[in-house]
């Protein structure tokens, strides 16, 4: 059966992270996603490792395990677009798509007359997502932003890391770039009730997504309780600004998460340990009592699981129902009975290696289901395909851009 989208065709003129984490989210779910990259180089990311893809015969490729995560289901064009024959080719493949997603700076396509007013003017019922450090409006709007320094503008940084009381404080980053992966999951949302409306309306419209906008509206309850509560909450470590305990513990041989959401959670957790008054002790009773004496009881938890291994605190505290969990690496992560059975670990075949592994879309759709039809591609793997099929190129015109290195 078609995925959900199977009906929608993008042209994806964006690099890196962001804009492609949206692009194959809407690959994923069936769209024709035709992503336009430089020639010779593609994109950035193509080259962000080690490491990288080896062939079949064990030779290192051109591309970086970073780029193949975000760029599966798609079909790669190789087009100079600072020349005026690939601008023309780009304008004659919008006029063929519903959605064109890019990530350059601010004004920077208005050069090439690919910019949302240019051709909102030719095709009005194009969807147009801009993806932006700062925006396309205020004063950083020219301003170049990258995930490092939106998670420290926006808020992120202040509230990872150790307490300002402990060994080793001081802010971090969060190890993955959560702001252009946020930024690529709101993206495609906006992308699908921007295609909504044009079903309604006949029209297309401008998506302006922002960075910065993104990691301040995923602050979630630390932005609210800033808000409510007028203090900057500050960095607590795994520990949480509102619920207690809901952290790391020591163990025997490593640590532990145990993560207590209630009452009645707490009252089974005590018993589990061998305390069960803690309980019913005025200071830990309520949530609201444990934060206030959060000091103390984390104090007296943690003589308690140092007596027992990570594997047998899991188990007991499973099946007295308690939320926990071992720190797993990743390759505990991909070796995990339940990871295993979700199938988030696929393989596909590429062009020169073969057989390769990828992190599966975590969409589970019971009509319409996730499909991984293409691996990521090699540089301009499918330029000739694309030009031929959606353009209707001949041999003769095609070989005659590629002599001139348009393509």
């Amino acid at each position: 059966m078609d995925g959900a989208l199977s009906h929608v065709k993008v042209l994806d003129l964006s690099r890196v992270l962001a804009g492609p984490w949206a692009s194959q989210m809407l690959a994923d779910l069936g769209a024709d996603v035709i992503k336009v990259e430089r020639p010779g180089s593609g994109d950035d990311t193509r080259s962000w490792g080690p490491p990288f893809l080896h062939d079949r015969d064990g030779q290192p490729t051109r591309d970086a395990a970073y780029y193949l995560c975000a760029n599966r289901n798609k079909r790669s064009v190789t087009i100079d677009i600072t020349t005026p024959e690939g601008q023309q080719l780009v304008r004659e493949l919008a006029a063929r798509c519903d959605v064109l997603v890019e990530n350059y700076k601010v004004g920077g396509l208005a050069q090439y007359g690919l910019d949302y007013a240019t051709l909102h003017a030719e095709f009005p019922r194009l969807v147009y997502c801009s993806i932006t450090g700062f925006g396309q409006t205020g004063p950083y709007a020219p301003r170049a932003g990258y995930d490092f320094l939106v998670q420290a503008m926006g808020g992120l940084m202040s509230v990872t890391g150790r307490a300002e009381s402990e060994q080793g404080a001081g802010p971090l980053k969060v190890g993955v770039a959560v702001a252009d992966l946020f930024t690529g999951l709101y993206a495609s949302n906006a992308i699908l009730a921007a295609l909504a409306y044009r079903e309604r309306s006949g029209q297309g419209q401008h998506i302006d997504l922002a960075l910065l906008d993104v990691q301040v509206a995923c602050m979630a309850n630390q932005g609210m309780n800033f808000l409510y509560g007028g203090r900057s909450p500050g960095r607590l470590g795994n520990a949480h600004p509102n619920v207690v305990p809901y952290q790391d513990f020591p163990t025997a041989d490593g640590d532990v998460i145990i993560a207590v959401g209630n009452d009645g959670q707490f009252a089974r957790l005590c018993t589990a340990i061998g305390r069960p008054a803690l309980a019913t002790d005025e200071r830990f009773a309520t949530n609201l009592a444990r934060i206030a004496h959060r000091v103390e009881l984390i104090r007296l938890l943690r003589e308690c699981t140092l007596t027992r291994s990570t594997d047998e605190w899991v188990a007991a505290l499973e099946a007295a129902e308690v939320p926990c969990g071992p720190i797993n690496d990743l390759a505990r992560v991909f070796e995990d009975a339940q990871v295993i059975a979700r199938g988030m670990k696929i393989e596909v075949e590429h062009a020169t290696a073969g057989a390769i592994p990828l992190v599966a879309n975590p969409i589970r759709l019971s009509a319409s289901p996730v499909a991984y039809r293409r691996a990521p591609p090699t540089l301009g793997q499918h330029t000739r395909e694309v030009l031929a099929d959606e353009l209707g190129c001949d041999a003769e015109r095609i070989d005659r851009l590629a002599a001139s290195r348009v393509i």
